[in-house]
């Protein structure tokens, strides 16, 4: 008796994160997957954009959630609900084909030590745009890296990676704590901890749209953006090392911003007054939230 053969698209859910997304883009971005098991999660409860994408689109699961939860709470949730081997992370701004999803899920069986798999991404115009990198501790993300085959890389950027459910899922799946930011390095770091690799893929290529933070007004939108960098900032580096000289850097930094907040809203610059009140309050929650954190001993 033969081993029944399960077609590709049968062993990988493609997981959508949305929070305010336009129809268009993200109508864009499911017509090169409609083959594949897909979940949507939409953190903005946008009724009417599921309503459309349903009329259009078969989709596996579609979850409105109540609140913006944020993408890494929400990548902890889409894992949960996956039925299959596999699953790729890919965001509504980036193009990816059919045939690029096969090179990775190619790739991923090539390297039997390899937990992700990762295209390589290019811009509007076709010009190579950052992927890959050092973690943070290890250097400063600088140029694309410049590539003439796989290569293995420190960190890869969440946007689109291909990874087996199971293998995540004994390194501890998505970290809840962070919102958005250093979702991607934390991932990967507990991954070369694991001593398993993380690979950029040559030939399996994305269109990479780079979408804009969704939040209205000037102000909101610089208190919100900062905000959470701050907090996943000083959490990434607590989770890696309590005392780390970064760390200790990042919270000294902290007091100033708050003297600097006071400073600016008596010279009338709110801009930069929001600015240092995002971080001050960013780090303060860091602070009760450290508390939690050590009693559950991360």
């Amino acid at each position: 008796m033969t081993n029944k053969i399960i077609p590709i698209q049968d062993q990988i859910t493609i997981l959508m994160i949305l929070y305010k997304e336009e129809y268009e883009m993200v109508s864009n971005c499911l017509k090169n997957i409609k083959n594949f098991k897909i979940i949507i999660i939409d953190n903005a409860n946008d009724k009417h954009l599921k309503k459309k994408i349903l009329n259009e689109f078969k989709i596996y699961k579609y979850i409105l959630n109540d609140k913006n939860i944020g993408f890494a709470s929400a990548a902890h949730q889409g894992i949960n609900e996956c039925n299959t081997r596999h699953m790729l992370f890919l965001n509504a701004d980036c193009l990816l084909t059919e045939k690029n999803i096969f090179l990775l899920y190619e790739a991923k069986n090539k390297y039997p030590n390899c937990l992700i798999v990762a295209p390589t991404f290019y811009d509007d115009n076709n010009d190579l745009s950052y992927n890959s990198g050092p973690l943070s501790e290890n250097g400063e993300k600088l140029e694309p890296l410049k590539l003439e085959g796989d290569v293995c890389v420190e960190s890869v950027n969440t946007t689109a990676i291909l990874f087996n459910v199971d293998e995540i899922k004994k390194i501890g799946s998505i970290d809840k704590n962070f919102f958005i930011y250093f979702v991607d390095e934390e991932l990967c770091r507990r991954v070369k901890i694991n001593k398993k690799a993380v690979i950029q893929v040559f030939n399996s290529k994305a269109i990479h749209k780079h979408g804009n933070l969704k939040v209205e007004g000037k102000y909101n939108k610089i208190f919100v953006r900062n905000f959470h960098f701050t907090f996943d900032e000083l959490y990434y580096y607590f989770k890696n090392d309590p005392y780390s000289k970064k760390l200790q850097i990042s919270r000294k930094k902290t007091y100033k911003y708050f003297v600097k907040m006071i400073l600016n809203l008596f010279l009338f610059r709110f801009s930069k007054c929001v600015y240092y009140f995002s971080k001050s309050l960013a780090y303060f929650k860091f602070i009760l939230k450290f508390k939690i954190i050590k009693k559950k001993d991360y």
